[in-house]
């Protein structure tokens, strides 16, 4: 480590303890300290899930096979497993079981990934377990489902998004015909989250009842958190077809865009060869940026809604070049001066881990790994005042083993059930979330609240959330998503007036949400010491782009933004963009479309930040309801990708590479790979001999290498290939056709199908459908309600939760502090 690194690194090291993150010597307990957690899973999900728990204090117990987790091969082990105690015990050998359900019966806490029925073969199902302890949580996650025609399809990450359009979706990452790979784990990342909200809900919920329950989770269901408006464009598009025409965000023979967002997020090359992601996603950013390349004349006013194609051609090409007129460093200057104008540099490899805002945050930690020495790596992922996540070495193969045994010999005593509520309700019925913020990250992660029951009271200016407007021609067609359930409340918090009432209101609230640039919230007099005098044990979460401090908390943040500085892109596309001062216009023009849409394409930095913001919320509601107080409590966009890409972000001496794609784009190796077959392609997911000799044995004997088996493929169609490997139980799987919120979200597409996707009346769009709650209780009920029009609620909170009278309300009105629909 070079001296100015390390200089830099102690100093973020020091600053730990200020920002709720703690080094494993540290003696502070997490939210979830003192609770069990029997971890059943061998899979990628599963150990996501589990660093979580064991990050935030929970004894999480890792049951793995005798000859070890399927993950101990990989580099990234260390990190993944963090925290965890090992146990290895077969699940086949009745005696192990034994063990497991003993465990299970002093337990809070069960997460299982296997296919539906398996547990329950296996005797360590929910019903099973929860026997003698009716305080058990018992947690699932599949690939479709528990009971419908997919429920039996392996849930491999490529399988799942080539079954709902996703790997199709990524045919813009490849420059060849078919379908693309990517790297990142976007469904397996998203469901291990989801499967962590419904747990922690019910541990909440559990606070008041006293009782248990099961909770089911599904990939494809967590898929649904990234679609930011995709579906909601198509619906009008189909519905009113005389008013809107639905196109492409980038004409894909051009490459022009085909609206103002396409020239907001442009991608260009510095002088100096580098690669960089504008982001000015309102027009006032968006105004600052024609600015900064030259293009606010009255020549070039509204170029980018041309009907004209050469025009709009022209107006991109003059925003590249200008672009290609300053080199990065000078850019990063013309930035401090400039702050509503933003670019991130497109990180690759390990990048990430030098980035200023985390060396600021202290979110790059060092723990110490026997055997290994210090590993360097992002640190627990949401950051706690009063309970921080603690970040401890890796278990070796059944370290723990012995003691867990020894304690599994024995049947707990049986326990009493309480008298269930004769009444169902969700899990977080009865608290309140005051909601500061715009956008789409923080905003739509207090949306999946909602559907667990929280009350959402908005707090919104007079023309509503920018993002209501973000599509001029569709006005509030992207709001929908984010304000999803939400009660939406006009006032003026510029005004001392508005900040009393939204201090009233803050009253009634168990957690407060703002999503601010670094200083606002201080500006109006709504930040965490404000609202701690009016309410001492709120929990106060910030859900920002970079983070509340630091040489980056006053920039935008966008997911463009955020895709390109952690590196994401470049991890789902390797080395398939090139990056030199030499690159002809053409050149720029492709690699440009091609890194836009590696973070962009399907699931992507806004939607993963959502459901870390929904993580980090529920992570402090859990705290509070244990008794442990309020606090402040932080989830950045930048840190929540630093643990989506923590299976390869890290450093130790002598590590081995992380798997990725092959140039193609085609998928990790011979066995786990896209083929295109004589009518269309498929996937192929072979991670066991076993699950390799099923298949030569009806596809005949072939060589394991690439070459082979596509030359086999051809063969048959991909139809064809997927009903001869299901009939042995393979993953082999037909890759769909057709976009995700298309597949999936359609009127008859697979969420309907599955029971996934319900309709909604909204005051302006009348019925349309949306996602139903990404988690499914055995107890407890979801929700699913409309997004609100700006002020829809005023009145009904100012009364309600407020008891002011009409006449109080009217006058505020007439003096524009507060507003209704």
């Amino acid at each position: 480590m070079g001296s100015a690194l390390g200089r830099s690194f102690d100093a973020a090291r020091r600053a730990v303890s200020c920002y709720g993150l703690a080094v494993a010597d540290d003696t502070t307990n997490g939210p979830l300290a003192g609770f069990r957690v029997i971890n059943l899973s061998s899979t990628l999900l599963g150990l996501f899930a589990g660093q979580v728990l064991a990050d935030f204090g929970a004894e999480t117990i890792l049951v793995e096979p005798p000859g070890g987790h399927p993950y101990r091969a990989q580099p990234g082990w260390p990190v993944l497993s963090r925290g965890s105690c090992s146990n290895a015990a077969g699940v086949h050998r009745e005696s192990d079981v034994e063990v497991i359900r003993n465990l299970a019966g002093r337990a809070d806490v069960v997460i299982e990934t296997w296919r539906p029925g398996v547990a329950e073969r296996l005797g360590l199902g929910y019903e099973q377990l929860r026997e003698g302890n009716p305080r058990l949580v018992y947690g699932s996650a599949t690939g479709f489902g528990r009971d419908n025609p997919l429920s039996q399809i392996k849930g491999y990450e490529a399988v799942v998004l080539a079954k709902v359009g996703g790997l199709d979706q990524f045919s813009t990452i490849v420059d060849r015909d078919g379908p693309g790979f990517p790297t990142v784990p976007n469904a397996t990342w998203s469901a291990a989250h989801t499967l962590l909200q419904g747990v922690l809900a019910c541990l909440v919920e559990r606070e008041r009842s006293g009782l248990g329950q099961r909770v089911d989770t599904t990939m494809v269901q967590a898929l649904g958190a990234h679609d930011v408006m995709g579906w909601m464009i198509r619906f009008m598009a189909l519905q009113y077809p005389d008013a809107f025409t639905q196109v492409p965000f980038v004409d894909p023979k051009t490459r022009v865009p085909n609206s103002w967002m396409g020239y907001a997020l442009m991608v260009g090359l510095s002088k100096d060869g580098r690669w960089m992601q504008f982001s000015q996603a309102t027009m006032k950013l968006f105004r600052a940026f024609l600015r900064s390349v030259d293009l606010d004349g009255p020549e070039w006013d509204d170029a980018w809604d041309d009907e004209d194609l050469g025009r709009r051609s022209a107006f991109r090409d003059r925003a590249l070049e200008a672009i290609r007129s300053k080199t990065y460093d000078e850019w990063l200057e013309y930035f401090d001066a400039n702050p509503d104008v933003f670019a991130e540099v497109f990180r690759k490899d390990h990048e990430l881990m030098e980035h200023p805002q985390l060396l600021h945050d202290g979110s790059i930690i060092e723990v110490d790994e026997p055997g290994i020495g210090p590993i360097r790596q992002p640190g627990p992922m949401v950051q706690m005042e009063g309970t921080p996540g603690v970040a401890r070495p890796s278990p070796a193969l059944d370290a723990d083993g012995d003691r867990l045994r020894a304690e599994g010999a024995e049947r707990p005593p049986a326990v009493a059930a309480p008298a269930a509520p004769k009444t169902a309700t969700a899990p977080l019925e009865g608290i309140n979330i005051l909601e500061l913020g715009t956008f789409y990250a923080g905003p739509y992660g207090a949306s999946i609240l909602s559907d667990l029951g929280a009350r959402i009271l908005k707090i919104e200016q007079s023309d509503g959330d920018p993002i209501r407007w973000q599509l001029p021609t569709m006005p509030e067609i992207g709001a929908i998503k984010a304000l999803l359930g939400k009660q939406s409340v006009g006032i003026d918090i510029n005004t001392p007036e508005g900040q009393e009432l939204v201090k009233d209101i803050a009253r009634q609230c168990q957690q407060v949400l703002h999503t601010f640039r670094s200083g606002v919230a201080t500006r109006v007099g709504l930040d965490e010491p404000a609202l701690r005098e009016v309410r001492p044990d709120i929990v106060y979460h910030s859900g920002v782009g970079f983070g509340t401090s630091g040489p980056y908390a006053h920039r935008p943040a966008y997911a463009p933004t955020i895709g390109a500085g952690s590196g994401m892109a470049r991890r789902n596309i390797g080395g398939a963009v090139p990056e030199r001062t030499s690159l002809t216009l053409d050149q720029v023009k492709d690699g440009a479309t091609t890194l836009s849409a590696a973070s962009m394409t399907l699931a992507h930095p806004d939607g993963f930040s959502a459901v870390g913001v929904a993580t980090g919320m529920l992570l402090g509601l859990v705290a509070q309801a244990r008794g442990l107080g309020g606090q402040a409590t932080q989830t950045s966009m930048l840190a929540t990708v630093a643990n989506l890409l923590s299976e390869d972000l890290f450093e130790y001496p002598d590590r081995n590479p992380a798997m990725t794609a092959d140039p193609g784009l085609h998928g990790f190796g011979p066995l786990y790979r896209l083929y295109e077959t004589a009518d269309g392609w498929v996937f192929l997911a072979v991670t066991t001999d076993r699950e390799w000799n099923a298949f030569i044995s009806v596809a005949g004997d072939v060589e394991r290498d690439a070459e082979a088996l596509s030359a086999l493929f051809l063969t048959r169609s991909a139809a064809d290939w997927e009903k001869l490997a299901s009939g042995v139980d393979v993953a082999c799987v037909e890759v769909v056709k057709g976009a995700y919120h298309i597949v999936f979200m359609d009127d008859d597409g697979m969420g309907r199908q599955l029971g996934f996707v319900t309709d909604v009346s909204h005051p302006l769009f009348e019925t349309h459908p949306r996602l139903t709650a990404y988690c499914n209780f055995s107890r407890s009920t979801t929700v699913a309600l409309p997004a609100p029009i700006i002020g829809e609620h005023t009145d009904a909170v100012l009364t309600g939760l407020l008891g002011l009278s009409d006449e109080r309300i009217a006058e505020l009105k007439e003096r524009g502090v507060v507003y209704s629909a």
